[in-house]
């Protein structure tokens, strides 16, 4: 057996011929099925160019597209009791945490900074969806809370963009708990005269619909995104009849009064700064663009 040719020769051929393909090289657009370059979409804030789809944004870069340069300090949130209830179906909710974890790089489903926003101070909480489907269990129940503490010691704005399943089950009655106290949270906010503004993304639903998430004074949605209690599936099942056409859709809910704006990713930032320094009579900086247009639907008629 001669080693160099029958070993050595085909592995450096192997080398060479090699083509390391990232499994996120292209995106698919759910509405439309078109394939995009992921850093396409990735430079256009997650929105697919040409359907204007908007996908799901982690947390860590929707914070990044909030602050002034990128920069902000983070929120110290108290710990919780990991697994409280020693709670486990297929698996144990320990290890989905660690799991959940390892992917998205946070301690748990909502991470909050504090910053600048068109060098206004404000507070900034973010769900991130892909940490076990934004659910809410105590840990996020406490990131919240924490928000609504920074925001009132610092005299600022407090921005929450919700992206949630609803509660987290793992953790049973304790995360039911999270929907009063966060409700408190955003009740001290009010009577200290402080603005706050909800994000709703796609999806929003559940416990969090059901408390902060529909308390804010100011409620934008993303295009296309999906707000409310229980879904469409879910309701039709029930009631056994057909839904209207884009139901629970963003869109429909301005229609029907339920949100005050729904406005593109691209005007998100500059439609909170104004808010912000409106809510707070805060002089406008002599570059700050006028409040965009809000983003409407096409089939929305309006």
């Amino acid at each position: 057996m001669n080693w160099l040719t029958n070993v050595v020769r085909p592995k450096i051929r192997g080398l060479l011929n090699r083509r390391e393909t990232p499994e996120n090289l292209w995106i698919k657009c759910p509405e439309t099925g078109q394939l995009v370059f992921y850093k396409d979409v990735e430079a256009n804030q997650f929105v697919i160019p040409v359907s204007n789809y908007h996908m799901r944004m982690g947390a860590i870069a929707r914070l990044k597209s909030m602050f002034d340069g990128e920069h902000w300090t983070d929120v110290e949130v108290p710990e919780v009791a990991v697994d409280p209830l020693k709670f486990r179906d297929e698996r144990r909710y320990s290890d989905r945490l660690k799991d959940a974890r390892a992917k998205t790089g946070l301690a748990d489903a909502v991470k909050v900074g504090f910053g600048k926003l068109d060098d206004l101070p404000v507070v900034i909480a973010v769900q991130d969806f892909d940490f076990m489907g934004g659910s809410l269990g105590m840990a996020a129940g406490e990131a919240v809370i924490s928000g609504f503490a920074m925001a009132l010691g610092k005299g600022t704005p407090f921005i929450l963009f919700a992206a949630s399943g609803g509660a987290r089950m793992q953790e049973g009655i304790l995360s039911l708990m999270q929907l009063p106290r966060t409700t408190v949270g955003v009740q001290r906010l009010r009577e200290a005269r402080l603005p706050y503004i909800v994000v709703l993304t796609n999806p929003t639903t559940g416990g969090v619909t059901a408390s902060y998430g529909m308390l804010g004074d100011v409620h934008i949605a993303e295009p296309g995104a999906l707000v409310g209690f229980a879904g469409p599936r879910v309701i039709e099942q029930t009631i056994r009849e057909k839904l209207p056409e884009g139901f629970q859709k963003s869109e429909y809910l301005l229609d029907h009064g339920m949100v005050d704006m729904v406005v593109h990713r691209k005007n998100l930032r500059a439609t909170l700064a104004r808010l912000c320094r409106l809510l707070t009579r805060s002089p406008a900086l002599p570059d700050v663009a006028t409040l965009p247009v809000p983003y409407h639907h096409a089939a929305s008629g309006v």
